[in-house]
């Protein structure tokens, strides 16, 4: 099983679908597949695609996003980057670009469609699935995703008594962006996140 989830991954991070076959536009710079998997983390955070920095740097949420998720989760930087505790799948693996108003474009189709049925196949160890946003949300909980994300979120914790073998948990993405629906949504803290790092630390041990 690690090894062909070892050539899976070699084959993602080699990927040129959306340049070179992609479903409308293709992507408009070098692809470069951000992922980190492996055959023994327990924990899936499923995000929505790299931004400018993470890009830059190769590497998942290097930016204030990152900072505030590793709060949310109650981890250091050295738990979440090390794979064999998180894999950490966005639904698209390259930065999409930027719209007419500077805003990331949505997650490439390609990616989902080609590769994340395998990938899950492949790490059927997975227990925990932290859904950010609403495109990991739609294709992760199924009938569990509530018309909005406000209201899947809010929802939580019946996500969380009808998945079975992987628990779901969906969270908004953690970009600055969201600071108001934080400031208006005080249970978010106060109710999910102490239940969310609970249920990590009991899988990190």
């Amino acid at each position: 099983m690690s090894e062909a989830l070892d050539q899976l991954l070699a084959q993602i991070r080699g990927c040129r679908i959306c340049v070179e076959s992609p479903t409308g536009k293709p992507l408009p710079h070098e692809p470069r597949p951000v992922i980190a998997a492996s055959s023994s983390a327990r924990i899936l955070i499923a995000s929505q695609a790299p931004g400018t920095k993470v890009n830059l740097s190769g590497r998942p949420f290097t930016d204030a996003s990152g900072d505030r998720l590793r709060n949310w989760l109650g981890v250091t930087d050295e738990e979440f980057y090390d794979p064999q505790k998180f894999a950490i799948v966005p639904m698209g693996f390259c930065f999409p670009g930027q719209d007419a108003h500077g805003g990331d474009l949505p997650p490439r189709r390609e990616c989902a469609l080609q590769w994340r049925q395998p990938l899950m196949d492949l790490m059927p160890q997975i227990d925990l699935v932290l859904t950010i946003g609403i495109y990991a949300q739609g294709w992760h909980m199924g009938t569990a995703r509530r018309a909005s994300l406000s209201e899947t979120v809010m929802n939580w914790r019946a996500a969380w008594d009808s998945s079975e073998t992987r628990k779901v948990l969906p969270l908004p993405h953690p970009s600055w962006r969201n600071t108001g629906w934080l400031k208006r949504n005080p249970w978010f803290e106060t109710d999910l996140l102490p239940f969310l790092r609970a249920e990590i630390r009991s899988r990190l041990g």
